[in-house]
């Protein structure tokens, strides 16, 4: 029989001057730091902030999904 499981979802915001991937790699290392168990993401917004005519800054909101503890 499986075992049964909680899981929570929280959401991130983050940026990166580089790419929505890294960005997403950014918000994923900052979430683990915090989160222990994260089973799955799921990328809900990517935006672009623009300065000068030019790409600033490649932002992305994620909800991380991760299994409580007992």
């Amino acid at each position: 029989m499986a075992e049964k499981r909680v899981a929570r979802v929280t959401e991130i915001i983050a940026a990166s001057p580089i790419g929505f991937d890294d960005a997403i790699k950014v918000g994923f290392e900052r979430a683990t730091r915090t989160l222990r168990n994260i089973t799955g993401m799921k990328l809900t917004e990517q935006r672009i902030s623009v300065d000068d005519n030019q790409l600033a800054e490649y932002r992305v909101r994620l909800e991380v999904i991760f299994v409580l503890e007992s």
